[in-house]
């Protein structure tokens, strides 16, 4: 892949990592995938978003707006034990040729360029199935997370589930 340099003209300010969030979600819903956002993991992390799929497949997707934050991120790989596939996304404008390097596993990880109205995927990534006790451990976090993201919408009063 050679560098990622979308524009986007109708864009005067930084796009936001929530803008971008936005972008990935409907991009997913247009290929059959719900999103979540802010997913703790089991290992400590937190995903800024994780699909699941209508066959079951989790993807995991980390959101990078500035420079800085996407070269220092060293955590990433912590990531991969839960997800079937797991993409970068970046804003419109964004130079991701990093993320060509060795060290951002290519081979691996998918490149999604979204703002806050879609998403394209520029790299596809490789899917490598999980274990399956740790896709039903997975996809039962993320459907007790999702119903009780749900109930606190509905009665805010509720103390919800530790993880909601």
């Amino acid at each position: 892949m050679s560098a990622v340099r979308l524009t986007c003209e109708s864009i005067h300010s930084p796009i936001t990592a929530a803008e971008v969030a936005r972008g990935v979600a409907r991009l997913f819903l247009a290929h059959d995938m719900v999103a979540l956002f802010e997913v703790p993991l089991g290992n400590g992390r937190r995903a800024d978003v994780m699909a699941l799929d209508a066959a079951g497949r989790l993807t995991i997707v980390e959101i990078k707006v500035a420079r800085g934050d996407l070269l220092g991120d060293m955590k990433w790989p912590d990531y991969l034990d839960y997800c079937d596939r797991f993409f970068w996304a970046v804003p419109p404008g964004f130079d991701a040729s990093p993320l060509d390097g060795e060290f951002f596993m290519p081979e691996r990880s998918g490149v999604i360029v979204a703002d806050r109205y879609a998403g394209v995927i520029v790299r596809e990534a490789r899917s490598t199935p999980l274990a399956g006790a740790r896709r039903k451990a997975e996809t039962l976090r993320f459907a007790r997370r999702a119903a009780g993201r749900l109930l606190g919408v509905l009665d805010p009063d509720i103390a919800l589930p530790e993880g909601a």
